[in-house]
Parts: C-alpha cells; structure tokens; sequence
C-alpha cells in the first residue's frame, strides 16, 4: 500500500493544520473520537520495500486508544481493487489508465468516518477557488480549533468540535472570507451533528445518499467529494464540478463537454467510476489550459 498516495487527499498543502506529509513521508493527521481530541502518525517501518514494509501508527491524547483500533481504515485497509482489476470492464478502460494503475500500485481508498469535520470542509470548497478555500479551512482550525496533543508538527490543529463551530458568529465569517451561504450550509450541518454521527461507519447506500442529501445547502457535488473521504466510496463522482466533466470529455471526445456526457463515457465502469478518474490523473494527462482562471470573490468589503 502507498501510504504517502492514498492519505495524500487529506491535506491540502505543506502546512496544512489537520493533516500532513512530513519530509520522512509520515503521515500525521489530527481528529477526534467523540469529543476527545487526538494526534496520529502513520509511517513505513521495517525492512524491505517500501510497498511491502509494516505501517506503524502511533497516537497521542485522549482518545489515541480508541483511535487504534480504527486507524487501518484510513489507511485503505478495507479497500481492495481486485474486483475491478478481473472484471470485464477493466479491459476496456484505456490502456493508458491501466498502465497508471501498474505504475502507481498501491493506492487505496479511505474511510475516516468523519462525515461532520468533512463535510464543512468540503462546504468551504463550495464554487470557490482552491486557494479560498483553503484559507477559510485553515483558518477555522488554527482560530477555533484545539491545540493537537503529543509532538506534534509545528501550527498542527484539532478540528473544532461542532459546539465550538456553532458558536462561531456570523460576522467572524464574513471577516474570513467566507460567504453568508457557505456559512449557513455549515452551520446546517454542525446542528445535525450527533445525527451524522451516526451515519459514520454506516454502509453506502441510497440511505446514506438521502440522509445527506436532507441537509440545506449539500448536493450531489457536497456528497461525492465526502464519501470518497469518509466512507472510501469507489464509484461517487464529483458532477458540477468546475473541472472534472471538462478533462473527462475531453479525454475521450477531444473537446469540453458537459456532466450529462461526463456520465455517459463513464458508465461502463459504474460501481468503479471514482477508480477510473483517480487513473485518468494518475495517468499523467491533463486537458488543454483554455479561458481565463475563476477569479477569487472577495466577500469581505460587502
């Protein structure tokens, strides 16, 4: 397993405060179990290849025991590709995709089971840019969040509990950055907290979707890019995404297309359809750069 690829989807940069790649490629992430805060490192030990050496997960605070017990799950433990890889629709992906899965062995999908902690900061990337949404991440962790127990990186963070995120007045949003709607669709989500909860380890299904789907403000967008976080959800893909539809059509068709062809090309890999895009990247093709890039909005001055 490629501990450094498959847990890379939760940082988002070099300094980011829940989760981090450090130069040794450890993995460090903060979380919670129920209210107790906690810090783990996962890291390669042992002798022989990389791929094949143990992973060792040490834990810091409160909840670090029980945070033991689940931590195989975040390193795609549950996860397997073998399905995929003997069925009939794996030969008719393009040879390109499959050599990136030769090349790149090792990549599973995880499931942390945090629905709350990642659907605010999926509703924070809502129809912003990268660079915003960041920001308002990093800034909701390092102003409300808890200091991270144990050693350690430097400016690490514990994800402020749904209390503290309520608690959090409308206009500390604005001076953030962060817009009235994307506030209020967090807000949304941390009122229905110990609810969610309950969905953390639930199986996906059409259930899970509709409980999700019942809170104000989460779409079909919302939904797709946390299950493949939480819940190692191998076929959820990202419609009305700025980007995704644009490089899948143009892979196949040569031009920009929309999410309703999206779809149609990427139908005969249904049940695997998040495995097929995460080979397209992997496969090192990129569409054409064309138009202007979406300008940052700055809600701050209205």
């Amino acid at each position: 397993m490629n501990l450094r690829a498959t847990m890379r989807g939760l940082t988002r940069g070099t300094t980011h405060p829940t989760a981090r790649i450090t130069d040794d490629d450890a993995v460090w992430v903060t979380t919670r179990v129920g209210s107790a805060p906690v810090t783990a490192r996962f890291a390669r030990v042992g002798p022989g290849p990389t791929l094949h050496r143990d992973i060792a997960v040490h834990a810091w605070g409160p909840g670090a025991q029980a945070f033991l017990q689940e931590a195989p799950l975040w390193t795609g433990e549950a996860d397997s590709w073998d399905v995929f890889t003997s069925s009939p629709s794996w030969e008719q992906l393009p040879a390109s995709w499959r050599r990136a899965h030769r090349e790149h062995p090792g990549v599973r999908l995880i499931a942390t089971g945090r629905l709350v902690d990642t659907l605010v900061c999926t509703v924070l990337e809502q129809k912003v840019t990268g660079g915003e949404a960041v920001r308002a991440q990093r800034w909701l962790s390092r102003s409300h969040g808890d200091p991270a127990p144990g050693p350690a990186p430097s400016g690490m963070r514990v994800f402020p509990a749904p209390e503290t995120i309520r608690s959090i007045p409308s206009w500390a949003w604005h001076r953030a950055g962060v817009d009235p709607a994307r506030a209020a669709t967090v807000q949304a989500v941390v009122a229905r907290a110990s609810g969610l909860n309950r969905w953390n380890r639930a199986p996906l299904d059409n259930n899970l979707s509709r409980a999700l789907a019942s809170l104000k403000g989460v779409g079909p967008w919302t939904i797709a890019e946390t299950l493949q976080i939480t819940h190692g959800d191998p076929d959820s893909v990202s419609i009305y995404d700025y980007h995704l539809a644009h490089h899948v059509t143009e892979f196949f068709d040569g031009h920009r297309g929309d999410d309703s062809r999206m779809m149609e090309l990427l139908e005969p890999w249904r049940g695997n359809r998040q495995r097929a895009v995460r080979l397209m990247y992997a496969s090192g093709w990129r569409s054409q750069a064309k138009g202007p890039r979406l300008t940052p909005e700055d809600h701050r001055h209205k």
